[in-house]
């Protein structure tokens, strides 16, 4: 609900249409109140009051920015201030400041030229690669901040005047990678994902800047040599545009001109171990020697995808390695996508289920959709049951149930729940049936077999008790107090503010438990546990 505020408006009568009007059309105001008599030839001069309600989000944003107090901080207040006093205040704020000053100096170039924009831009990219000093998670920030502005700086001073300056700027933005990350904490992945929006700029640029597509492909063949934290990851398909057919082929060329030249042997003397294996000592060449072949596999994988042609995709891959099932899915994925469904179908049953019981949802995926575009539909539907029956997955038993016909899929679904209410996992139970959901079985499930609970399934017990709290409280109590005893049994002190919430929602829940049963009320439970844990003072102060 939108608030309101209303507002009286004085004004002569004989202009009260046209002001009606306006105040309606430029305001988007609901009228309340109007005149509540016509007024009489000799009253027209007299002053007329209107009542209108504005809805605050209707308003235009330059009547809000109009209501704004004066000293609010908005774009028209301080645009009131005068570049003069404007200017003196960035001056004195950017004091001490550096990155506030390389903003300034960085737009003060923008506003001159683009090529001025670059040439800062350039600067403060050389200046990021020399430095040497460790970013800790306390200090990312600044550097997350500046990564950040130099990009969008290289896309927007740059880019819109100048493609291709732009384009030479990002790639020589992107190479800061390996140097930044040798210094730099990203256990948030902040960093890296500006890098991947690099990346992204990168083919835009490419797009606008219509250079040679070779050339492109002789800068892009390096950088994925290179891509030693993941930065170019997706590099090819985000250039598939720019470079072209002729592009992708001259790339291609010289990955398999790579592959084919001979890896020097190094003498036995001159080789470096750098660690220990079941095998024996592991080489730093051979480590190397590795990493080159995956990287020249990788390309090679994706330019085929760029390209269309799935054979070549396919021969990337040993003949053993197509009976993994996760490397069978992407291959018959791909089949598929090329009408090739007999294909598909055959290398995937082809795979190696090395994982029995371990659900590879990617593969069964894959299978089921081979089947349905080869118009075996039972076929398919079993592989949907299958699914479900295997893993208790709630995405292939909906899938099931909606190719069935009316009354048949309330019947399938009744065998279904009967079927999870009986399966080996508990915990998969309660989640399946919660998430389903069915309250009034999974209600049934905790109070039948309540001792099963396990307090330590906090990411399936509270998703549970949130569940039942509404009509079946004493079922989502038991959730919560195994919750709470789990973490006061083990002294998990970093679960105590939960196991304390989960405390109070039992002491509101449990006036709406008429019955315990045969589970101890709430005054009994809370004085087994302050009898049992009352020195765990760190749980009991946040028990309100």
């Amino acid at each position: 609900m939108q608030a309101a505020t209303t507002f009286e408006f004085r004004h002569p009568l004989r202009s009260s249409n046209s002001h009606h009007h306006r105040c309606v059309n430029d305001c988007r105001a609901t009228r309340l109140v109007t005149e509540k008599e016509p007024l009489k030839r000799d009253e027209r001069n007299a002053p007329l009051t209107l009542s209108y309600v504005f809805l605050a989000g209707s308003m235009s944003p330059e009547l809000r920015s109009d209501m704004a107090p004066k000293n609010t901080l908005n774009a028209q207040n301080l645009e009131a201030l005068g570049a003069k006093r404007l200017a003196e205040l960035l001056i004195d704020i950017s004091s001490g400041d550096a990155a506030a000053k390389r903003r300034l100096r960085l737009a003060l170039a923008g506003a001159q030229s683009p090529a001025d924009a670059a040439r800062e831009i350039r600067k403060r990219l050389i200046a990021i690669s020399r430095s040497r000093s460790f970013v800790d998670w306390q200090s990312r920030r600044a550097l997350v901040d500046d990564l950040e502005a130099q990009r969008r700086a290289i896309v927007e001073h740059v880019g819109k005047a100048d493609p291709k300056e732009a384009l030479d700027l990002m790639w020589r933005f992107l190479a800061l990678a390996s140097s930044v990350f040798a210094r730099c904490d990203d256990s948030s992945g902040t960093v890296i994902g500006i890098f991947h929006g690099g990346v992204s700029d990168l083919g835009r640029l490419a797009e606008a800047a219509k250079g040679d597509a070779e050339e492109l492909a002789d800068r892009t063949f390096p950088a994925l040599l290179d891509n030693d934290y993941g930065e170019f990851d997706g590099l090819i398909a985000t250039l598939c545009p720019a470079l072209g057919d002729a592009g992708l082929q001259h790339l291609k060329q010289r990955f398999v001109a790579l592959s084919k030249e001979p890896i020097r042997k190094l003498p036995e003397h001159e080789r470096r171990k750098i660690g220990w294996a079941t095998s024996g000592p592991i080489y730093e060449d051979e480590i190397v020697d590795r990493h080159r072949a995956r990287v020249i596999e990788m390309a090679l994988r994706d330019i085929a995808d760029a390209q269309g042609d799935v054979d070549a995709f396919v021969a990337q891959y040993e003949p053993e390695t197509r009976k993994v099932p996760g490397i069978a899915a992407q291959i018959g994925a791909r089949l598929l996508v090329a009408g090739r469904a007999a294909e598909a179908l055959k290398v995937l049953e082809a795979a190696e289920q090395r994982r029995a019981g371990w659900p590879d949802f990617e593969w069964e995926d894959a299978r089921i959709a081979a089947l349905d575009a080869l118009e075996r539909g039972d076929d398919a539907q079993a592989a949907r049951w299958s699914c479900f029956e295997r893993f208790l997955s709630a995405r292939h038993l909906r899938d099931h149930l909606k190719r069935l016909s009316d009354f048949d899929d309330i019947e399938a679904e009744n065998r279904a729940l009967d079927f999870a209410e009986n399966f080996e996992h508990f915990s998969a139970v309660l989640s399946f049936l919660a998430a389903w959901p069915a309250p009034d079985r999974t209600a049934k499930l905790v109070l039948t077999r309540a001792e099963k609970l396990d307090g330590d399934r906090y990411e399936v017990l509270t998703p549970v008790a949130e569940a039942l709290s509404g009509k079946h409280p004493l079922a989502a109590t038991l959730a919560l107090r195994a919750m709470i005893e789990f973490s006061l049994d083990n002294a998990r002190s970093s679960r105590y503010k939960h196991a304390a919430r989960h405390f109070q929602e039992c002491a509101s829940l449990a006036s709406a438990i008429a019955d315990f049963g045969q589970f101890e009320p709430h005054e009994s439970f809370v004085t087994r546990m302050r009898g049992k844990h009352g020195r765990k003072s760190s749980f009991w102060g946040l028990v309100i």
